[in-house]
């Protein structure tokens, strides 16, 4: 096959038109919403799309950086498909407008499928392609002059025949229109004396890219939407509670250095969701809808639910994508209404056993219904350690629930409440083989020491978490290698909806060793048995292997 020397240069040119298709989208998409962004668009389908088993991979490997590992992923298939649009249209025009053309049509599709899709969300995507292929058409104006390069005329050059064959093309001519890949530039480009400094066609790339870049950053930073939304959260004076947290004991943290925090700073708070970016509610616009089975709908206003007898408390979310031993967990204390206490005005009908909650973007959560009208401090919450909710966990209300795991509870920035039954409707997860309840399990973490550590022989401290949210953690034991398991200190109980530490002081010996934990809740002892975090949250004993000298 041949190869041309310029195809490199049109794939460069082919990326550099990328890049401006996605700054022209990202500006448009200022008139249109974030969501027909088509880097958004596009990563919303795919998320969408993605087999449940592949988004727990995403989220226990890379945690909370999964949104960036996709996005780079993102990046990197567009470009490779950038690149490819570019060499075929180096080679004939036809085709590689073909790509960019379908592509456009694959990213508003996207923008199209979004929940809250206009009548105008393809218009970024129309708007883009549009803009690259005008770009690629300049660029590839602007190629060098090049020949093309196989085996055969490299080993002409090699051994060069001056003989003359009738009807050859000369020395530094192009190819005859027959050849097997015949190059289609635009009219009257390449041949014609003009693109054919390299200096110049770089400067284009240079220019091209530079101009894209710059106008993702603009559409990004023009969202007005976002302004207003910061300007409301940042003036917004939260009122006092009915009931305040319950005073928590002094001993709640265990005093060994490496252990987590027991409350979790609002900033190091872990986040997963589906939204690739996050929504922008403004309070003095939401209103939560309460329907289905119920006697009376209800609409709650923002100002009726800051007006409400709000309480405080102290509740540990996880999620379920955590694996033994993992991070993807997190305490905080919450201001909000109970959930109940809006049930209750709407009246569920005696056959009803499930809420559909639904988010602005279109997320849904299945919670059971009794869950949410028992005594526990399920909430409507609008604070996170005394501030506002930040955009990225829920402003201005998300969902609280303690004992169940987020997927089935947790709904940040919710707008719709629809009482119904499990065997009439599915939520976001459970359509993607997840369990349809998601009670959390008994777990406990080795936080002290580190995986892989290097101790001292003698007295060595272990120490760590435990949790079983709206049971409460009784007991806790730590084992080391095939010995008996050993009763740990609790510290301070901080309620059944939080989760507790511990520490034990091990008489460590020199060698290799395993350390192993486990956790009571007041119905016994956390399984040993090994699960996957699929279909209804990982099980199985938190392990650290260390090296005593």
């Amino acid at each position: 096959m041949t190869v041309r020397r310029s195809d490199g240069a049109a794939a460069l040119a082919g990326v550099a038109a990328g890049v401006v298709t996605l700054g022209v989208g990202s500006l448009v998409a200022v008139l249109t919403g974030p969501s027909t962004d088509p880097l958004v668009a596009v990563g919303a389908a795919f998320v969408d799309a993605t087999p449940g088993w592949l988004k727990d991979f995403a989220a226990s490997t890379f945690g909370t950086a999964d949104k960036v590992v996709l996005g780079i992923g993102e990046l990197v298939v567009l470009a490779g498909l950038a690149a490819l649009a570019g060499v075929l249209a180096h080679r004939r025009w036809a085709w590689g407008a073909t790509v960019v053309v379908a592509l456009g049509a694959v990213v508003g599709l996207a923008a199209m499928g979004r929940p809250d899709a206009g009548v105008l969300a393809p218009l970024p995507a129309v708007a883009g392609a549009a803009a690259g292929l005008l770009a690629l058409r300049a660029l590839l104006r602007r190629l060098p002059d090049d020949e093309p390069v196989d085996a055969r005329a490299t080993a002409t050059r090699a051994a060069p025949d001056t003989t003359a064959v009738a009807g050859a093309p000369a020395p530094g001519q192009r190819s005859a229109p027959d050849s097997p890949f015949p190059t289609v530039p635009p009219p009257g480009t390449q041949g014609s004396g003009r693109g054919s400094s390299r200096r110049g066609f770089l400067v284009g790339v240079g220019t091209a890219t530079a101009a894209g870049l710059v106008a993702v950053v603009v559409g990004r930073a023009l969202s007005g939407t976002r302004r207003g939304v910061q300007a409301a959260r940042d003036a917004l004076r939260l009122p006092a509670p009915a009931r305040s947290a319950a005073p928590v004991p002094a001993d709640v943290q265990v005093d060994v250095a490496g252990v987590a925090p027991w409350q979790t700073p609002a900033g190091e708070f872990y986040r997963i969701d589906t939204a690739l970016v996050v929504p922008q509610v403004d309070p003095a616009t939401w209103v939560l809808r309460v329907h289905g089975l119920v006697e009376q709908e209800v609409e709650l206003t923002w100002a009726e639910l800051i007006a409400s007898d709000l309480v405080e408390a102290w509740v540990t979310l996880a999620c379920v994508s955590n694996p033994v031993g993992g991070d993807l967990i997190g305490n905080q204390r919450w201001l909000g209404l109970p959930i109940r206490e809006v049930l209750a005005r709407a009246r569920p009908t005696a056959d009803a056993d499930m809420v559909l909650s639904r988010s602005v973007d279109g997320f849904t959560a299945s919670t059971p219904l009794e869950v949410l009208t028992d005594d526990r401090d399920a909430l409507l919450a609008i604070a996170m350690d005394g501030e506002p909710l930040p955009p990225e966990h829920g402003f201005p209300v998300r969902m609280v629930v303690p004992g169940l795991y987020g997927y089935v509870s947790a709904t940040k920035w919710v707008v719709d409440l629809e009482v119904t039954r499990f065997d009439a409707a599915t939520a976001y997860w459970t359509d993607r083989g997840w369990s349809e309840r998601g009670p959390v399990k008994t777990q406990s973490r080795i936080e002290v020491p580190r995986p892989s550590a290097r101790v001292d022989a003698g007295d060595v401290v272990v120490a760590g978490t435990a949790w079983a949210q709206h049971r409460g953690i009784v007991r806790v034991q730590v084992r080391v290698d095939d010995g008996e398991w050993q009763d740990a200190e609790l510290a301070g109980d901080g309620g059944v909806d939080s989760w507790r530490q511990w520490r034990w002081t091990w008489p460590a010996e020199p060698g290799e060793h395993q350390l192993f934990v486990r956790a009571f809740d007041p119905d016994g002892p956390q399984t040993g048995a090994q699960q996957g975090e699929i279909p209804d949250g990982a099980t199985g004993y938190d392990t650290v292997r260390v090296t005593v000298g």
